[in-house]
């Protein structure tokens, strides 16, 4: 069973969460997906935890380590997160196709990213399959696939 970590609000997060859940009840589940990825690219990791709830429950199936394969709570999500994209420098979303479902709070983006390892100039490309499922306006669930031997490569065999 893979571990779960889970953690409380972060700071300046919180206070940003009832703008984004006021704004999001007018959005639809795909338009709030897109948004959130294009803050995400941005690599505003502080306004895309502000966009989750409380206790979000986020999941990387095929994260290379087991531990950050479920995360529970904004804050723990805001912290790997943080960490996660330092390495990385994304310049070109190949692709975004965003799919609304018949449950109107999910929607599922297909998306990919060109860009390169910061630390050592290797090129980066990366696929994803993200699905959103969204109350009042926040993440409450995102589940991203995405291909960790494409990570490791890039890396060069390294480990963040």
């Amino acid at each position: 069973m893979p571990q779960e970590r889970r953690a409380g609000d972060i700071g300046a997060g919180a206070a940003s969460s009832a703008d984004a859940q006021g704004a999001g009840e007018f959005l639809t589940a795909a338009q709030l997906l897109r948004h959130s990825l294009d803050v995400l690219l941005a690599k505003d990791i502080e306004a895309w935890a502000a966009l989750c709830d409380a206790n979000v429950v986020v999941e990387f199936p095929f994260a290379p380590d087991a531990a950050s394969r479920r995360t529970v709570g904004r804050r723990v999500i805001y912290d790997y997160m943080k960490e996660f994209t330092r390495p990385l420098d994304l310049h070109t979303v190949r692709a975004m196709r965003i799919h609304a479902t018949a449950d109107p709070r999910i929607a599922i983006a297909e998306w990919s990213v060109a860009g390169q390892v910061i630390g050592n100039g290797n090129p980066y490309e990366m696929s994803h399959a993200t699905f959103a499922t969204f109350e009042n306006g926040l993440i409450v669930r995102y589940r991203e696939y995405w291909n960790p031997c494409a990570l490791i490569a890039a890396l060069d065999g390294t480990m963040f």
